[in-house]
């Protein structure tokens, strides 16, 4: 995607692969699907915010990469985009989100 141009669509992906694997951990932890944004934001950041193996960095970029997603399905504004360093970026946290979720999922330390 970055190689491609596809900078808004890239940081987009980031956002959905940190959201699918909250709403994994969620589902997990509770039993119970969330299905809303703001939902899995605030139940993932309750569910992790005493876990001091969970990075809170980490923890923070759920909600703040929803910002991409944002930027790629409703602006229309020309000045408001994702460039390419902060859609490689997103995509390298999304990457690192998603194993530490996955380490909680199986129990092992996330650090």
């Amino acid at each position: 995607m970055i190689e491609g141009g596809l900078h808004e669509d890239g940081g987009r992906a980031a956002y959905l692969a940190s959201f699918h694997a909250a709403q994994a951990y969620i589902f997990e932890r509770e039993g119970r699907a969330a299905k809303s944004h703001r939902g899995v934001q605030s139940s993932f950041y309750r569910l992790t915010k005493d876990r001091p193996t969970f990075d809170a960095d980490l923890r923070a970029f759920l909600a703040r990469s929803y910002d991409l997603k944002t930027i790629a399905d409703y602006e229309s504004d020309p000045n408001s985009t994702t460039s390419a360093s902060e859609a490689r970026e997103a995509i390298e946290t999304a990457a690192r989100f998603v194993n530490q979720v996955e380490k909680l999922i199986d129990g092992q330390p996330s650090a």
